[in-house]
C-alpha cells in the first residue's frame, strides 16, 4: 500500500474520476481518493490522496483554491463553459476593459453564487447535470462564497484573462455568465486552469506521463509530497515507540511539548504521520483519525 498525497496536473478532456482511475492502475493502490472535483476542460492542480492517506480528505472540505482563466463575451452557454451549447443569440457587441474591471469588482468578496444546472450539485438526491442532460428544469438555491481575489489580467478582443482566489464550493462558470448578463451581451468560461488547491500548488504538481514513468521505474515514492507539509496550520510532533504503540491502539497520549495547540500531526520518524490528535485536557491528546 502507498500511504501518501499526490498532486497531479489533470489534463483537459478528463473528469477527476477519470484521473482516480488512471492513478490507480498506474500505481496498482484502490484506495485513491481526491481532494476536489476538477470541470473536465479545466486544467491544473488535482490533490489525490492514496492509501490510508484517504482519511485527510476530511481536513479539505473548505479549502480555498487558486485559479487563472479566461472569459469570452459575445454568447452563453448552457453549461456556462465552452463545453456547452450557445444558450441564446450571440451578440456583437463587446465591453471595454473598463466595463469589465468595474464588474468584476462587484463579485469580490462574500457574494451569493447559483451554481450552475450543469453542476454535481444534488437536487433531491440527484445530481444536477443529469437532470439538465434530460431537458428537465433544474432549480438550485443560491449560497454564500466568498471571492478572495479577482484580478483581470488583459483583454484581447473578445477574450478576458483574470486571477482569481475562491473559498470552497465557488464556480468560476457561474462568475463568467454572471458577467455577461450584467453586460447584457452574455459571457462564458473559455479556459481554465487551477494553480492551487489549500497548501498545494502548480509546483507540486506531477503530469500522469510522470507518474507513468516513475512507477515504472520503482520510483513512486519519489512523487509524493513530503507529509509534514500537509495541513500546514495543524502544529506537528514526533512519537516515540510507546506513545506510538498507544497511537495504534486508539489510545489518549501524553505529548508535553504541546500544552497549548487544540489539535495536531503526530509522525513516527520524518516522514511518516501515523494520526491527527485532539487535545483533551492539559498535554493529553486523543487520536481523532489514525492513519496506520
Amino acid at each position: 500500500m502507498i500511504n501518501g498525497v499526490l498532486v497531479i496536473d489533470k489534463p483537459a478532456g478528463m473528469t477527476s474520476h477519470d484521473v482516480v482511475n488512471r492513478v490507480r492502475r498506474i500505481l496498482q493502490e484502490k484506495s485513491v481518493g481526491h481532494l476536489g472535483t476538477l470541470d473536465p476542460m479545466a486544467t491544473g492542480v488535482l490533490p489525490l490522496v492514496l492509501g490510508k492517506l484517504t482519511r485527510l480528505a476530511q481536513f479539505y472540505n473548505a479549502s480555498e483554491k487558486a485559479y487563472e482563466g479566461e472569459i469570452r463575451f459575445g454568447f452563453a452557454t448552457d453549461t456556462y463553459d465552452a463545453e456547452g451549447e450557445p444558450a441564446g443569440p450571440a451578440s456583437e457587441a463587446r465591453p471595454s476593459l473598463e466595463q469589465v474591471v468595474l464588474v468584476a469588482g462587484r463579485f469580490c468578496g462574500r457574494i451569493m453564487q447559483t451554481p450552475p444546472p450543469f453542476s454535481a450539485k444534488k437536487i433531491g438526491g440527484v445530481p444536477a447535470y443529469k437532470l439538465a442532460r434530460k431537458k428537465q428544469e433544474v432549480e438550485l438555491q443560491p449560497v454564500e462564497i466568498e471571492v478572495k481575489e479577482f484580478e483581470i489580467l488583459g483583454m484581447t478582443e473578445e477574450r478576458v484573462r483574470f486571477r482569481a482566489r475562491v473559498s470552497s464550493g465557488s464556480y468560476m462558470r457561474s462568475i463568467a455568465h454572471e458577467m455577461g448578463q450584467l453586460l447584457g451581451m452574455g459571457a462564458h468560461l473559455s479556459a481554465l486552469r487551477r494553480t492551487a488547491v489549500a497548501e498545494f500548488a502548480l509546483s507540486d504538481a506531477r503530469t500522469l506521463a510522470e507518474v507513468e514513468r516513475e512507477s515504472q521505474q520503482g520510483q513512486s515514492e519519489a512523487l509524493l509530497i513530503h507529509l509534514r507539509r500537509v495541513l500546514p496550520a495543524l502544529p506537528a510532533v514526533t512519537a516515540n515507540d510507546d506513545s506510538a504503540a498507544k497511537i495504534r491502539a486508539g489510545r489518549a497520549v501524553n505529548l508535553p511539548e504541546m500544552s497549548s495547540a487544540p489539535r495536531v500531526k503526530v509522525f513516527y520518524g520524518q516522514n511518516q504521520m501515523i494520526a491527527i490528535a485532539t487535545r483533551v485536557a492539559g498535554t493529553l491528546f486523543h487520536p481523532r483519525v489514525v492513519f496506520i
